[in-house]
């Protein structure tokens, strides 16, 4: 029977940190010693290197290799990431041995600190391969009870947050770090309350225990800013519960967003920012472009459907345009798809069921808008978005427009469409669905796919594998195909042909397809 120090011994903290930098690398890996690492407990440092100057990668695996730093680190694990079947370490070269050099001047002096307290040190280099990926299957593998994340690679925290059950910490500073406390049942004690401090300090080390009394309150400080979004039953996205969409004050965004600190994107006419309303996860645009604010504000404000990411508000001042909606705590569709981890876990039902969902969406705002049909005009897997507890929802409305209709709403836009046929534009998202539905089945993103920078799109590598029902050629492999599982995507191969090539020369509407994908075989026929 494993005693009680034997199982505390194996639980592990996981410090993410941006090895491609020098200045600050460290910090989150002090900040976790000093406040969340218990003795006994193993601390696996991860260092996102980027693509060690491997271009066009495509598949990741590991490369396992011991090296002697004097004892200081146990192992050091390079994941590399490369369009060719094999990379080997002396390939590398003088690369790998740049970083070795790196992180042994780096961390001698935590190592030394760990083995006074008898804390395992395990470092591991990630290249080519996602942050969030390699996290979640470092929690995966190991008993963690704490994820540190970087500063630097904030963007990835609720996208694993929302995947695991331990706590987590985002470094926004020195010293300092968002406490987002773990979603699973907790025990009486947290390891960050005032009652545990002394169990979670390590008494052999004075300096340690003030440096982490110093810092107490900052913890508990932050700590209390978060709360993790309200879950059970009845929990729902803010944009369905009442009292919104509302129109806001610039003071309120200000409180929202703690003053614009918190940036997950910015393009040329987008910035993008994450901030907290009412306990829950929120994100909000400042859109440039006046014409494109009102467009959307326009269509936004008119359209209901739970597969449609709505805004639960917005906020017009003479220097602001902002959009306020629900944050996609789980990320987009494509995200899950790169990511094998959470790839793995879109079983073949749950792609089909994303399929129909997202079809209703489109046939909604092709068929049902009492204002008259809205092309979406972006449908892909970047735009399909899941929030926590939610169906996949469609998003991105920037370059959406009403095909006919003229509903102001400031008397400024009218978001109207252009002068086309109606078929014709219609047909954009239809062909896009097709696409979408390609991305479903074999598990690429098309913006992202292998061959692109060669001249073959993921339509000119799927389109003849589809025309040939050659339909297990196509499927992702990381899935088993049961054959149960093989008629759903059936469906959704013969409907994407018929949205990617239609050669019955006549317009086919979303709902034509998606009778296909739901399998109606009196539809099959009729087509």
């Amino acid at each position: 029977m494993v005693s009680e120090a034997e199982s505390m011994a194996r639980e592990s903290v996981i410090v993410v940190i941006d090895g491609k930098r020098s200045k600050g690398m460290v910090e989150p890996l002090d900040w976790a010693l000093k406040h969340v690492v218990r003795r006994k407990n193993t601390v696996i440092v991860v260092a996102i290197l980027g693509d060690m100057g491997k271009k066009n990668a495509t598949q990741c695996f590991p490369l396992n290799m011991r090296f002697d730093f004097s004892g200081i680190l146990e192992k050091l694990e390079f994941s590399i990431s490369s369009g060719h079947a094999e990379v080997k370490p002396r390939d590398l070269g003088e690369e790998i041995e740049r970083k070795r050099e790196q992180f042994q001047a780096i961390l001698q002096p935590f190592s030394k600190q760990c083995k006074r307290n008898e804390v395992k040190l395990e470092v591991k280099l990630a290249a080519g391969i996602c942050p969030e990926e390699i996290t979640l299957k470092e929690a995966e593998n190991a008993n963690t009870r704490w994820i540190v994340l970087d500063s630097h690679l904030k963007k990835y925290k609720m996208c694993i947050y929302w995947n695991v059950e331990c706590n987590v910490a985002v470094m926004k500073g020195k010293d300092v770090a968002t406490l987002m406390p773990s979603r699973a049942p907790k025990p009486d004690c947290s390891p960050v309350s005032s009652e545990q401090a002394d169990a979670e300090t390590w008494p052999d080390d004075p300096s340690l225990n003030d440096q982490e009394t110093g810092n107490q309150n900052v913890i508990e400080e932050e700590e209390s800013s978060i709360q993790p979004a309200p879950r059970g039953p009845s929990w729902c996205p803010l944009q369905f519960r009442p009292g919104f969409p509302r129109e806001f004050l610039s003071s309120e965004i200000e409180e929202i967003t703690n003053g614009f600190s918190d940036i997950v994107c910015q393009e040329e006419n987008l910035k993008v920012y994450e901030g907290v309303l009412q306990n829950t996860p929120v994100i909000v645009k400042s859109i440039q472009d006046d014409e494109q604010f009102w467009s959307m504000l326009t269509i936004l404000s008119r359209v209901r459907h739970r597969n449609i990411m709505n805004i639960i508000g917005y906020c017009c001042t003479a220097t602001n345009r902002l959009l306020i909606s629900d944050y996609p705590c789980l990320y987009s569709f494509a995200m899950k798809l790169q990511c094998d981890v959470s790839a793995i876990n879109l079983s073949w039902r749950a792609r089909w069921y994303t399929a129909t969902e997202i079809g209703g969406s489109l046939r909604y705002l092709h068929e049902e808008c009492p204002d008259g049909p809205i092309v979406h005009q972006s449908v892909c897997s970047s735009s399909i978005v899941y929030s926590h507890g939610c169906s996949p929802m469609l998003s991105n409305f920037m370059t959406a427009k009403w095909y006919k209709g003229d509903v102001p709403f400031n008397g400024n836009s009218t978001g109207k469409c252009p002068n086309l046929e109606e078929d014709k534009q219609l047909y954009v998202d239809i062909h896009d669905y097709g696409l979408f539905l390609v991305e479903l089945i074999s598990g690429k993103v098309a913006g992202c796919f292998p061959h692109e920078n060669e001249g073959q799109s993921l339509i000119d590598w799927a389109l003849p594998l589809l025309e040939s029902s050659s339909v297990t050629q196509l499927m992702d492999p990381r899935l088993a195909d049961k054959e149960d599982d093989l008629k759903v995507v059936h469906c959704m191969a013969r409907a994407a042909l018929l949205c990617l090539k239609n050669d019955s020369g006549r317009s086919i509407s979303i709902s034509e397809v998606l009778a296909v994908v739901r399998g109606d075989q009196h539809a099959v026929l009729q087509l």
